[in-house]
């Protein structure tokens, strides 16, 4: 028997090509991927999205994280939250992806389990940023629930 060729034979492979690549890029999966892992007390806080942890010299960017510049209006707002959850703190950040900067962009967790990006998401300084993160934290519902 013949087989009948037609508009969809042509169209499905590419299409979960295209698909794939589309959730690659856009951060989706990522934080699901097998990933190196920082640890370290938080040595500096840069400014509302970046940070240094002790023994580790590049410079960790929060993943999923959009936070106003220092120079910005907000920003001095936004570093002062982030160094009041975090300095000090002993953090394991998995790494996602390095930036064009050279950062390690990170998604970084407190010792007592909660993601620094959604406290400071919760806190109202800074903001989702799901270019990369894809809906993330959105998806998580975060502001629904207690995260400490």
């Amino acid at each position: 028997m013949r087989r009948r060729s037609g508009f969809s034979d042509g169209i499905i492979g590419p299409i979960v090509v295209l698909g794939a690549i589309y959730v690659a890029q856009s951060g989706i999966a990522k934080p699901f991927l097998p990933a190196k892992q920082y640890e370290g007390v938080v040595a500096r806080v840069v400014d509302g999205d970046t940070l240094y942890l002790s023994g580790v010299k590049r410079r960790i960017r929060l993943w999923g994280l959009d936070a106003p510049e220092r120079h910005h209006a907000m920003g001095p707002a936004a570093t002062a939250e982030l160094r009041r959850l975090v300095n000090g703190r002993r953090l394991v950040c998995k790494q996602i992806d390095t930036d064009k900067y050279g950062r390690i962009v990170g998604q970084c967790f407190r010792s007592d389990g909660s993601d620094v990006t959604a406290l400071m998401i919760k806190s109202g300084k800074a903001r989702e940023y799901t270019y990369f993160s894809g809906g993330y934290y959105a998806a998580r519902s975060i502001f629904a629930r207690d995260t400490k």
